[in-house]
C-alpha cells in the first residue's frame, strides 16, 4: 500500500466516524470524536493564517492582498454585479470590512460603483479593467503554486476533506451555540 494510498483510506475513516456512518472497527467514542474536532479546528485555523499569509505574498506586487482578491473573486465568480452587503455574505464576512476593501480598490482603481437599479443607496461593485487582469494574474499564479502543493496528493483526499469541512459549515450554520453555555452559576474556592 503507498503511502498516499494508506493517507486516504485514514482519512476516508476519519470522515466516516464524523458523519456518524459505522466502519469497521470504529467505536462511536464521543471523546475521541470531540478532540478529533478540536484538532481539525486548530488545523483549519492554523491553515487559514498561512493562507492569508500565502495569498498576500503570491500577490503582493499587483497591488492585492489575500482580503481583496477575494472581493475580486467573489466579483468574478458572480454572474451579476453585486452589492457590498451580498459580497460580504457570499464571503462570510461583515458588511463594514468589505465596505473598507471597496473603498481602498476603488481608490486603487482595483474597482468601480455603478447605479443599482434594484436599490438607491446599495451601489454595484465592478471590477475595472485593472481589477480583472490583477485577478487573472492572481489566479494564474494559484494555480501554478496548488500544482506545486498538490503534486502526489490525491484527489479523492482533497474531496473527502472538502465534503467533512462542508457537512461541519453546515452544522455550524444550523447550531446554536449559546445553547452549550453553561447556565449554572459557577462556585470558585472552597
Amino acid at each position: 500500500m503507498t503511502m498516499d494510498c494508506h493517507i486516504d483510506v485514514m482519512f476516508q475513516r476519519s470522515i466516516s466516524v464524523a458523519m456518524g456512518t459505522k466502519t469497521e472497527g470504529n467505536a462511536r467514542d464521543q471523546e475521541r470524536l470531540r478532540r478529533a474536532w478540536t484538532g481539525l479546528v486548530i488545523e483549519v485555523f492554523r491553515m487559514n493564517g498561512d493562507l492569508l499569509a500565502a495569498g498576500d505574498a503570491l500577490v503582493g506586487d499587483l497591488g492585492l492582498t489575500s482580503a481583496r482578491w477575494q472581493v475580486l473573486g467573489a466579483i468574478a465568480l458572480s454572474p451579476v454585479p453585486l452589492p457590498v452587503a451580498h459580497i460580504a455574505r457570499n464571503m462570510g464576512l461583515t458588511r463594514q470590512a468589505v465596505q473598507r476593501l471597496v473603498d481602498d480598490m476603488r481608490a486603487d482603481g482595483f474597482v468601480r460603483l455603478e447605479p443599482n437599479p434594484h436599490h438607491r443607496r446599495a451601489m454595484l461593485v465592478v471590477a475595472t479593467e485593472r481589477g480583472n487582469a490583477a485577478y487573472r494574474a492572481a489566479i494564474a499564479r494559484q494555480e501554478r503554486w496548488a500544482d506545486a502543493l498538490t503534486s502526489g496528493l490525491s484527489a479523492e483526499a482533497f474531496e473527502a476533506a472538502g465534503t467533512l469541512l462542508r457537512e461541519m459549515q453546515r452544522r455550524i450554520e444550523g447550531s446554536d451555540p449559546a445553547a452549550a453555555i453553561d447556565t449554572q452559576p459557577q462556585t470558585q474556592g472552597a
